[in-house]
């Protein structure tokens, strides 16, 4: 039993990990690289911009940095809500641009092994598929793991640059 034990975990120290921020929208849970989570701030007062795209839902200064606020739902086209006490500004840096995305709720840091994620079904939910780089099952529930390099079109891109200060 012992020798079973130590193979089992000799063969999870060396599969591939990723490390995961997961966070809820319209009750769907979603993670995104660790590596690319720069910080998780509560609900700021947003200043809106003129002319932007629907989806931003503003900018704010986050230690005299200008950053565009993406509200996903918006993105992903799903219902929208009232944002309450749970809800989270998820700070990200995609393609050198930093960008805060809303969410309902930061659930956990977690850590999933490669293994376990497929590639996207050709149905998904309401999420359009390029921007999903896959469904992790977990034990309990499925992962939606976000691909944050794609969630913004190149034009869209620059369009956000114009609007932050990147220092």
């Amino acid at each position: 039993m012992e020798v079973v034990q130590a193979q089992t975990e000799a063969l999870l120290a060396n599969e591939e990990v990723l490390q995961m921020v997961s966070f809820v929208l319209n009750e769907e849970e979603f993670g995104v690289d660790i590596l690319k989570v720069q910080e998780i701030i509560r609900i700021v007062e947003l200043t809106r911009v003129p002319n932007a795209p629907h989806f931003v839902e503003g900018v704010i200064n986050l230690r005299g940095r200008i950053v565009p606020v993406i509200d996903l739902r918006k993105r992903f086209g799903l219902p929208q809500n009232e944002f309450d006490k749970n809800s989270r500004i998820v700070i990200v840096a995609v393609n050198n641009l930093v960008v805060g995305f809303l969410v309902d709720k930061v659930k956990e840091v977690l850590r999933v092994p490669k293994a376990v994620i497929e590639p996207p079904p050709e149905i998904t939910s309401t999420i359009h598929t390029d921007y999903i780089i896959g469904v992790a099952k977990l034990d309990d529930r499925l992962l939606i793991v976000l691909d944050l390099e794609k969630i913004l079109a190149p034009s869209e891109k620059n369009e956000l640059e114009a609007y932050s200060e990147n220092n």
